[in-house]
């Protein structure tokens, strides 16, 4: 088995689509395990908040069949096949680790960039594995988000009333 972690944001009717997610992801890979959602400001446009998590999961498949697993739910919850990097989106999966594996491959790159750069991301990931080593720097997700500048940071966490339901 190998553990993995999703970046999931969404900030089109997100009470509706992250919940939708994570139903989803369960039926798909079991248990999660699930950070602290946060709310924060779009990154590269204007528009409505988004709701950013990050889930770790156990899975045998291989990385690609996660990462089309991933696409798949994407699509299944209103995102489009043709929609920005930097826009507003029903759902987005982005597979950030998975085991120690380290790949760059067209659209699928291991570990994710994001995590270093948005507070978004490395956050949700420092809640829930924060001893978990990044597999190319070898510091902690604790260690990478103490040193992280937060004088730009525009993210909180919040708690959805559905977030007893998950």
């Amino acid at each position: 088995m190998t553990r993995g972690y999703i970046s999931i944001g969404s900030n089109i009717d997100k009470d509706k689509y992250i919940p939708a997610s994570l139903c989803a992801l369960k039926l798909a890979f079991g248990k999660l395990t699930v950070s602290a959602i946060y709310e924060s400001e779009p990154v590269g446009f204007t528009g409505d908040a988004f709701y950013n998590l990050v889930v770790g999961f156990d899975s045998d498949l291989e990385v690609k069949s996660v990462a089309k697993q991933l696409r798949q739910i994407e699509l299944d919850n209103g995102r489009t096949r043709d929609s920005q990097k930097f826009s507003s989106r029903t759902l987005d999966l982005d597979l950030i680790l998975y085991g120690d594996l380290i790949i760059n491959d067209g659209r699928l790159q291991i570990p994710r960039d994001e995590i270093e750069h948005y507070a978004f991301v490395l956050e949700p990931l420092a809640d829930c594995a924060p001893e978990l080593k990044h597999p190319i720097n070898h510091l902690s997700y604790a260690q990478l988000w103490e040193r992280f500048d937060k004088t730009q940071l525009r993210q909180q966490r919040v708690r959805p009333d559905w977030i007893s339901t998950i």
